[in-house]
């Protein structure tokens, strides 16, 4: 019989030794030189380059250290001594890559020479600069531009990402999905509509003036391991932290500064949540209405006294639709809401006891809650709490989604959008002397119900791993070769390049810890993190080839090549100057990035300023919006017998779906990545035993038959009902049309699945349970 304190587990701190063994091993791995090693003391600092991982901000007052365990795997992953040099290439074909696992694609090395796929071999051939461009210029000019998609992942510059935008709009579409749309789209849409502008209000000076800090769906430890400084310093000088997850992540329990050798020698532990609470997945809405609803009757039991707690004067100027609210938290029955989180009533009360006697707030979260059917829901609930006593719009208070690529946030900035509306369209007809196009464009999901409907004859892809991070994975790859042009611009080798239209293209470029040199001195790219600021970032290392372009090269060759000649449109003078770009930006967001190339690297970075944060609300209504939702689970499906809800993870040793190890060490989980975890009570009540084979099989009602098999039984501190397993290997289960209603954000965190044993049968995707010699 399986036992709950026989579960797989890690009993030490985020941080510490282990983040350094980390660290050690991922650099042995690799290869990396003393040099390399050194670069990263120059990352994440005035004068430096940003780190390629998480989109957490920079100090101002920066130490000697300014990277986390994750910050330089990334940045040693990208310095590797490997190679996939044209010899590589020769010895296989794609059909022999297929059947390597993600972290064994990508551990063949650095990217060399421009490629062209040549399908009589089924290989990838050497071509020159000049001849992929001028074809596959040749390809988009002979195609319908509304029939193509360019996407970009979340690590391409600000000066990058706009130059990118135009292109496409230059050309004539506004198909522009990027990873935001995988990720947070869901908080662009709700903070939008809720307050009136699509990002967080927090910036880092406020952690130094909480009293508390509410966390939902956010691992802190692996995906923002920088962020943890604050808590620290928040915890120590009293702030309270109430977590609201259902896996008990390490990074929000307790961590070692590697920065504090007494804490490093003495192995003294800082403990970070006061309360930690493992929600149902879905529970969120009904864990936040909960919380509401004793806020509610604190207030009532106050005003009785002559004080409150709802900072009602702020409510009557500055928001509307709260009487709706106050409503529906009154009719609320606790024994629905303790049904659907699985959180009990007093628990929810205990949190909720901490924000009411808290002045100032701040309400944290990430893909936790963007990854849902009713994800828009789960964020305007969260904000609701927030509003209930005015903590938005004031120091030490305020919303702070955690974004996850470091300039995912940037992009969409800069005009990286499908959305027409959200760019400032008559501004780009003025600079450039062109007619923008004005249809909206395709988003990530809407790009892939057009490929699977064979309606994209052309992909261009600006980094990512398009194929393997979206739903419905095998469809896709099914549907993928009927396109025409499929164009992947990347540093290193993954899966989505290995499958191909009829005509294709892999065009390798400089990293951004490496020098771009065109000019014969590094060119300044820049990046705008989580908190909305702007930071400058120059390469230092020697390019992995001779033979490699930057991304705005490429990029600008790519426009060139495709556009007609306009006087106004100078793209390789951009190429060669990113500051000329830098001075478009200005130009076209004045506001945002007033004195752009003087601010670039100010320490801290620039912040580009938030509205909502002053208290101007620029929604429908012109005030903050309280939101009613119907619905008290975000999951969007009923419950079943024998249903249970797949959560979709990242593991220590991975950013997105970039495998650099199979560790993950704060899990306790090492050597493998085929597992799906369940709790032993779940294990028993199955019949199950650990370490048996089973079969996940999708349980969405649309007759498709979606599985995964061999993945091996974990026992896991889970809640009942849940089961979890590894991203992207299990996005076979997710069914493309099971996303986010009001964003189509994927819903990777609630996937209904059934269980089916099979014995010893193996994985169905390739490698995912063999570590890399």
């Amino acid at each position: 019989m399986a036992k709950r304190d026989e579960t797989v587990t890690y009993d030490g701190p985020a941080g510490g030794w282990g983040s350094l063994r980390g660290i050690a091993e991922i650099a042995g791995k690799e290869g990396v030189s003393a040099g390399a090693m050194a670069t990263l003391l120059e990352q994440n600092k005035p004068g430096g380059f940003a780190c390629v991982s998480c989109a957490w901000t920079k100090r101002a007052n920066h130490k000697a250290v300014e990277f986390c365990e994750n910050g330089a795997k990334a940045t040693l992953w990208e310095l590797t001594s490997r190679k996939a040099t044209l010899d590589v290439f020769a010895r296989h074909t794609l059909a022999d890559l297929r059947g390597f696992s993600d972290h064994d694609l990508e551990q063949l090395g650095r990217l060399t020479h421009p490629l062209r796929y040549d399908s009589r071999s089924d290989r990838y051939i050497p071509c020159s600069w000049d001849e992929a461009f001028a074809e596959i210029g040749k390809e988009l000019r002979a195609m319908e531009p509304k029939k193509t998609v360019f996407y970009t992942s979340g690590r391409a510059s600000l000066e990058t990402s706009y130059c990118w935008a135009l292109f496409a709009r230059a050309y004539g579409h506004n198909n522009l999905p990027d990873s935001s749309n995988m990720c947070h789209e869901t908080t662009s849409v709700t903070l939008k509509k809720v307050i009136g502008s699509p990002v967080g209000t927090v910036v880092l000076d406020d952690f130094d003036h909480c009293d508390a800090l509410f966390f939902f769906g956010q691992n802190t430890g692996t995906n923002s391991p920088r962020f943890l400084h604050q808590l620290q310093a928040a915890v120590r000088r009293g702030c309270k932290i109430v977590t609201f997850n259902p896996v008990r992540e390490r990074g929000l329990e307790s961590m070692i500064n590697p920065q504090e050798p007494t804490a490093m020698v003495s192995g003294h532990e800082t403990a970070l949540s006061c309360q930690y609470h493992q929600v149902k997945p879905g529970g969120d809405i009904a864990v936040l209405l909960g919380l509401c609803k004793h806020v509610l009757a604190a207030d009532d039991a106050a005003r009785a006294d002559d004080r409150q707690i709802i900072d009602h004067a702020f409510i009557a100027e500055h928001t509307t639709g709260f009487e709706a609210f106050e409503a529906r938290l009154r009719s609320l029955d606790w024994s629905d809401i303790e049904e659907v989180s699985g959180v009990t009533r007093a628990a929810i009360e205990a949190a909720g006891t901490v924000y009411v006697e808290a002045e100032n707030a701040i309400g944290i979260y990430g893909m936790g809650l963007t990854q849902h059917m009713h994800g828009f829901e789960n964020i305007a609930t969260y904000v609701n709490l927030l509003l209930m006593k005015g903590n938005i719009g004031r120091k030490g208070a305020g919303i702070s989604p955690v974004r996850g690529h470091s300039n995912v946030q940037g992009q969409r900035t800069v005009g990286i959008a499908e959305k027409p509306e959200l760019v400032p369209l008559d501004r780009l007809a003025e600079l450039f002397d062109f007619a923008p196009p004005r249809e909206k464009g395709m988003n990530t999901v809407e790009a892939c119900e057009a490929i699977l409907k064979g309606e994209v004859s052309a992909f261009i892809s600006l980094g990512g791993n398009f194929l393997r991070a979206v739903p419905e994975q095998r469809a896709m790859e099914e549907a993928w070769p009927r396109m025409r042009l499929t164009v992947q611009i990347a540093t290193k080798l993954n899966r989505s390049h290995l499958i191909n239209g009829e005509i294709a293209y892999l065009l390798p470029c400089l990293g951004r810890s490496e020098m771009d040199l065109l000019t014969g001195k590094p060119q300044v790219v820049s990046m705008e993190d989580s908190l909305s600021c702007v930071h400058g970032s120059v390469g230092k290392r020697t390019p992995a080839s001779k033979d490699l372009k930057s991304e705005i090269e490429i990029v600008s060759r790519l426009a060139e090549a495709t556009l007609p000649p306009n006087p106004n449109m100078p793209w390789g003078n951009w190429a060669r100057d990113t500051a000329a770009v830098r001075d478009l930006i200005e130009k076209t967001y004045p506001d945002e990035f007033r004195d752009f190339n003087a601010r670039l690297f100010t320490p801290g970075g620039f912040y580009r300023g938030h509205p909502a944060r002053e208290r101007q609300w620029k929604t429908e209504s012109g005030k903050a919006e309280f939101v009613t939702p119907e619905m008290l689970s975000a999951t969007g499906y009923q419950t079943a017998p024998e249903r249970f809800t797949l959560i979709t993870l990242r593991s220590n040793d991975q950013f997105n779906t970039t495998i650099y190890g199979y560790s993950d060490r704060l899990r306790g989980i090492e050597g493998k990545r085929d597992v799906l975890l369940i709790n032993p009570g779940e294990i028993d009540r199955l019949g199950l035993a650990v370490g048996e084979r089973v079969t996940v099989v999708c349980d969405a009602e649309d007759d498709i038959d979606r599985r995964v098999t061999g993945l091996e039984i974990m026992p896991f501190d889970l809640p009942d009902g849940c089961v979890a397993g590894y991203y992207p290997e299990l996005n076979p289960l997710v069914p493309l049309s099971h996303h986010d209603r009001a964003s189509k954000t994927p819903a990777y965190k609630s996937v209904p699945v059934r269980i089916k044993r099979n014995g010893e049968a193996r994985l169905s995707f390739p490698g995912a349970d063999k570590p890399s010699s």
